[in-house]
């Protein structure tokens, strides 16, 4: 039952507005201290049904919301205070967007009165985040004279829009003062009483009504199903998803590239090392033999992949993906169908025997060879390389370089119950925010693999892991400074690679880990690695330090590669 009597009409309608997303399946809320909030936190604290996740950094909390919502796949609702903090949520709010991963903002603003005169914390918040969200909305101030359905039928077709079209929503909450319960709570019953059985059913006020989504089957099926084909699975979330992709290239007949995001990067049925593969050009001509791509999910990690996709001469390409956007770089795409794997496959039988057209078994033994003895000392290759067939849980990916090596480096084993990156902007920040917001949502270890660069930028956000129930493991590896920029054609002359693009920093993170109350380890062997990754998955929160020189991982890999070409 919704209680009636609340400190002010702020907090009234704070109330309102988490009760009503709670109806419609919110149970997470990421609350950032402040002041001018204090009516949706003194809510959210009170709310019986709603689990709360305090942070300081508004910036790490966004990013811990995302990754509670990629792993949970639920929308997790955001509260923060005005000014500045909800600027620092903007790196969080486009990874989201461009993922289609439900957030729900509730930003605290100061009162129309109070803004652009002086006022103090108070910024113009109406469309801070321009077009990225698909529904925003700033509500007036709290008032008896706008009826309590309003706040309801706000939400309802906030999360109506975002079930339609999966992204952020921003509801810009203006509170004037009192923020805080004064010596009496009034009873709002008359003002809550034209929402009748609202108040003791349960149920959402005005839910809309779903639409429909279902892949109708296409009539060039069985042409395109009868030629020799090729499957690519890119970004799926949900594993039985994406074993209703390996499912149906087993029954074609067809190859399955699997990028890490896939959730089959692990899977017997799709194919290994496609990426170093590539530099192989009997690989390559024998994987040009397909004449169609069917790919399900998007953004790809391996360049050398996307390059064959854009270059080769397709006799058609269609791409399968449940987010309502292009997702198309190269321009190649011939048909784009909305929907998931397994809808797209129940509407399109195979009446004929599995194809089998690919002879490519030969090629990928001779690259896992060669792989392996590249792998077999310390070093980031090695360490990724090892990693793969150690891994227990859940595995989050950083990007920059970890994303590209646990792509292209694998080993035949069972493989983590789930895989997660942040691959929509591909940002370096606020990757161990979102590993410990992905790690609350599964009671299973969590693995993050990182670069250093990318755990400066978030090092606030290892204050999140010493809440951790469940063991949780980063892996770091400190290369000193962004050793990507030795593998891209960065000019060298006078310093100005280092000085300006790789940053060296000379740092390494036992001080970091020791402020933080983290376990620390810091192997030099592969062996010791192995250890200390084992050890770290019986309990608390172990941060893996991998200390290599700069030069390492860019030279290994252009030898490889060469050896590859041969």
């Amino acid at each position: 039952m919704f209680a009636s009597r609340h400190a002010t009409f702020n907090h009234l309608w704070a109330a309102l507005l988490l009760e009503e997303l709670y109806r419609l399946g919110v149970r997470d809320v990421a609350l950032a201290p402040g002041s001018r909030s204090a009516p949706l936190t003194m809510s959210a604290a009170a709310h019986p049904g709603l689990r709360r996740h305090v942070h300081f950094d508004e910036r790490g909390l966004g990013f811990f919301a995302l990754g509670l919502a990629k792993g949970s796949g639920r929308p997790v609702a955001i509260i923060t205070t005005s000014g500045t903090a909800v600027a620092n949520l903007w790196p969080a709010v486009a990874e989201a967007q461009l993922t289609g991963v439900p957030l729900i903002i509730l930003s605290a603003d100061r009162p129309p009165e109070l803004i652009d005169n002086g006022a103090n914390q108070a910024i113009d918040q109406q469309g801070i985040f321009a077009r990225y969200p698909v529904y925003q909305q700033n509500l007036p101030s709290p008032t008896p004279t706008i009826a309590a359905p309003f706040v309801l039928s706000c939400v309802d077709q906030a999360l109506a829009v975002q079930r339609r079209t999966p992204g952020v929503v921003h509801l810009n909450c203006m509170y004037p003062e009192p923020l805080y319960p004064g010596a009496e709570q009034p009873d709002f019953v008359e003002y809550l009483a034209p929402l009748g059985d609202w108040l003791t059913s349960g149920a959402p006020w005005g839910p809309w009504q779903e639409p429909p989504r279902a892949i109708t089957p296409q009539p060039q099926w069985p042409s395109f199903s009868a030629r020799r084909g090729l499957i690519i699975a890119g970004r799926i979330d949900d594993p039985e998803e994406a074993d209703a992709v390996a499912t149906l290239a087993e029954r074609l007949g067809w190859p399955l590239i699997a990028d890490l995001q896939s959730q089959l990067r692990f899977d017997p049925r799709a194919l290994l090392h496609t990426d170093l593969a590539l530099h192989d050009s009997a690989f390559r001509a024998e994987l040009g033999r397909a004449e169609v791509l069917l790919q399900f999910g998007a953004r790809l990690i391996s360049k050398r992949l996307a390059h064959f996709v854009r270059d080769h001469a397709w006799q058609d390409y269609w791409l399968v993906d449940p987010q309502p956007a292009r997702l198309d770089p190269d321009y190649r795409v011939r048909r784009r169908l909305l929907g998931s794997a397994p809808d797209f496959a129940a509407a399109h039988p195979i009446d004929h025997a599995p194809s089998g057209w690919a002879a490519l078994a030969p090629m990928l033994t001779r690259v896992a060879a060669q792989i392996e003895q590249a792998c077999g000392h310390f070093s980031e290759l090695g360490v990724c390389h090892r990693l793969n067939r150690l891994i227990e849980g859940q595995l989050f990916v950083g990007n920059s370089m970890p994303a590209r090596l646990m792509d292209m480096l694998g080993t035949p084993g069972h493989g983590p119950s789930r895989v997660m990156t942040n691959r929509g902007a591909s940002g370096i920040d606020g990757l161990i925010a979102s590993a410990c917001g992905f790690a609350e949502s599964s009671v299973l270890p969590t693995t993050l693999l990182i670069g250093d660069l990318s755990a400066l930028h978030d090092l606030n956000s290892l204050a999140l892991l010493t809440k951790r129930r469940s063991p949780l493991v980063l892996v770091l590896l400190n290369n000193d400074g962004g050793s990507i920029f030795n593998m891209l054609p960065v000019p060298t002359a006078e310093g100005l690679r280092e000085s300006y693009y790789r940053l060296p920093h000379g740092l390494d993170f036992a001080h970091a880990a020791a402020m933080f109350g983290l376990n620390y380890v810091a192997p030099q062997t592969l062996e010791a690695f192995e250890q200390a990754y084992r050890s770290a998955l019986q309990s608390g929160v172990t941060l893996i330090e991998i200390r290599v020189p700069s030069e390492g991982v860019s030279d290994e890999l252009k030898t490889l590669g060469r050896t590859l070409h041969g």
